[in-house]
């Protein structure tokens, strides 16, 4: 009769010695050394300013942020913070939706570098003769390049965030040839208050497009006859030491290089750290530099508040005062991997908060008030 209360009294104080995982990380522990390629270093020893971690922790176990899975930091090539909330885990495959599309990107360049494709100003309608007759026929459209693609620029009447856009995904997906949707999207017009790619900032009318990001996977395809699925496993994925993903496709089997592509949160952040060292990782050079400095150079102004590269965003966010310009990959739910180029900075935010309103200013508020005023 006097065994349970003392077994209980062991398990109770065994429990009082150990802290939460998330405690003790934002306590200066480093993230555990996993088999996967990343070095991991002690915040508090780099003295970070880890009081900022754990009131991100706080706030991720109230219900402030809402959806929020992991958020991850790494700098000068070293994971210092990682945490998981809610369904969150070191395993788990994120949909990083629209996240993707940056994805496509770093692919298109490891295509050019294989000579597959010769350059971003190559014509998208060249590459699929077998899709002939395309509607609305027009000398424009066949001058459509890569780069017109990549810059969500081109002429192609398609706005995803106007819902009577005759490109707009939503269409898209609900019919089953997607390459032909997007080949046989009109000519788009100009009204008297939008503004012409002339008058616009460096030249291109921006317009965000996801039928543009699925034809650049298909040109890939076409260009290197092969899914995209293996091409990235062999020429991204793999020299990354990224083995679980998953690729999506359209109904007749292309891959979808515009969203819904699953990474691991460290995984993700390797890809953040191939755009921050100029297509390197751990010293191997996996994406050619020039592509990198292409793809990371404002080539649209997306908004009054963000430019445009190639399928990355960059935003100004204020470190120390003073604003300073941050690569992204960004997805619907507020799926982020965030690149700081003048700290040397990569951050994850993963979330599930997909179509909410709140879902991107959130995890945009914990890259700005958190991970950055932890900074050292």
């Amino acid at each position: 009769m006097h065994h349970l209360p003392y077994r209980l009294a062991c398990i109770l104080a065994l429990a009082c010695l150990v802290p939460t995982r998330a405690a003790a990380r934002a306590d200066g522990h480093p993230p555990p050394q996993r088999d996967d390629g990343w070095p991991v270093a002690d915040a508090a020893t780099l003295h970070w300013h880890t009081d900022r971690f754990r009131a991100l922790e706080a706030k991720l176990a109230d219900g402030t942020y809402k959806g929020i899975t992991s958020v991850l930091v790494a700098r000068d090539g070293k994971l210092i913070y990682e945490t998981y909330a809610g369904d969150g885990a070191p395993d788990r495959l994120n949909d990083i939706r629209s996240a993707s599309k940056s994805v496509t990107a770093l692919l298109v360049g490891a295509a050019i570098a294989r000579k597959a494709i010769p350059g971003v100003d190559a014509r998208v309608y060249d590459y699929f003769p077998d899709k002939r007759p395309w509607a609305h026929p027009d000398p424009r459209k066949q001058a459509i390049t890569l780069e017109d693609l990549l810059t969500m620029s081109s002429l192609w009447e398609c706005d995803d965030d106007n819902p009577f856009s005759s490109g707009n995904e939503e269409r898209m997906y609900v019919t089953e040839d997607w390459l032909q949707f997007a080949l046989d999207l009109p000519i788009k017009g100009f009204a008297p208050w939008m503004t012409r790619p002339a008058d616009s900032p460096y030249g291109r009318a921006f317009s965000y497009c996801t039928a543009g990001a699925f034809t650049l996977g298909a040109v890939v395809e076409r260009a290197t006859h092969r899914p995209l699925a293996d091409f990235a496993a062999e020429v991204l994925e793999a020299p990354l030491g990224i083995h679980a993903v998953k690729w999506n496709t359209s109904p007749l089997g292309i891959g979808m290089g515009g969203g819904g592509t699953r990474y691991r949160s460290r995984d993700l952040a390797k890809l953040g750290e191939l755009a921050l060292d100029e297509g390197r990782w751990q010293g191997r050079q996996v994406i050619q530099a020039a592509w990198i400095r292409a793809m990371l150079t404002p080539h649209a102004q997306a908004r009054e508040d963000a430019d445009y590269g190639y399928l990355w965003w960059r935003f100004r966010f204020p470190v120390r005062g003073v604003e300073q310009p941050v690569w992204a990959m960004s997805g619907n739910g507020g799926n982020y991997v965030f690149v700081l180029p003048s700290e040397r900075l990569v951050a994850v935010v993963t979330s599930t908060a997909y179509n909410q309103r709140y879902a991107h200013p959130q995890s945009q508020a914990i890259f700005r008030d958190y991970v950055l005023q932890a900074l050292p």
